[in-house]
C-alpha cells in the first residue's frame, strides 16, 4: 500500500502541530514555477495568531529539512490559518462557528434550498439555529441535522457585535 506525499507529510508534521494545541486542517503541495509551495493550514478553538504561525513555520521547516521530506527540489513553506470563506466540513468547524451567521446549502431530502441562520448550539446530531426575521419579524428557532447539510460557509458580517458589546 503506497502513501501519498500529503499523507507522509501529515504523519511527519501533525505531532508538532498538535503539541501547540492546534489542529492540522490541510496540507497541500502545488507547483509554482521551478519550485513548489507547501501550504500548511492550522486552526484552534481560539484562532491562530501571526506570531504562532511564524514560530510554527520555523519549527516545521527544521523538521522538514531534517527528514528531507520534500526531497531535493526547492520549496516555499507557508503556514496559515483557514480563511473566513473556508467551508465548514467537520464537527469542530461548526463548534468554532457558534454565534456566527452561516449560509447552508441543504440536501434534496431537506428541501434542496439555501438557508442563512446563526448557529446557537452544536451537538453530535446537528445544530440549533436562529433564523433572522424578515421585515421586522422576530427571529425563529430551527433545528438542522448534519445529514441535511450539503455545504456550509460562514457569512462575513461587517456590523456583527462582539461578545463584549452584546453583554453590555
Amino acid at each position: 500500500m503506497s502513501t501519498t506525499q500529503s499523507e507522509r507529510l501529515r504523519d511527519l508534521l501533525e505531532p508538532l502541530v498538535s503539541s501547540k494545541d492546534l489542529d492540522l486542517e490541510e496540507i497541500s503541495v502545488t507547483p509554482a514555477g521551478k519550485r513548489r509551495v507547501l501550504r500548511v493550514v492550522v486552526d484552534s478553538d481560539d484562532g491562530v495568531s501571526l506570531d504562532l504561525c511564524a514560530e510554527l513555520s520555523r519549527e516545521l521547516s527544521e523538521k522538514l529539512d531534517a527528514a528531507d521530506a520534500m526531497g531535493a527540489g526547492e520549496y516555499v513553506l507557508e503556514v496559515t490559518s483557514p480563511g473566513a470563506d473556508r467551508p465548514l466540513t467537520q464537527h469542530r468547524h461548526y463548534v468554532r462557528a457558534t454565534g456566527r451567521l452561516v449560509k447552508f446549502q441543504l440536501t434534496p431530502a431537506a428541501g434542496d434550498g439555501e438557508l442563512v441562520a446563526r448557529i446557537m448550539q452544536v451537538d453530535d446530531e446537528g445544530l440549533d439555529l436562529e433564523v433572522p426575521g424578515v421585515r421586522g419579524r422576530k427571529p425563529t428557532a430551527r433545528r438542522l441535522a448534519f445529514t441535511d447539510i450539503a455545504k456550509a460557509r460562514v457569512e462575513i458580517e461587517f456590523n456583527r457585535k462582539n461578545k463584549n458589546e452584546e453583554e453590555a
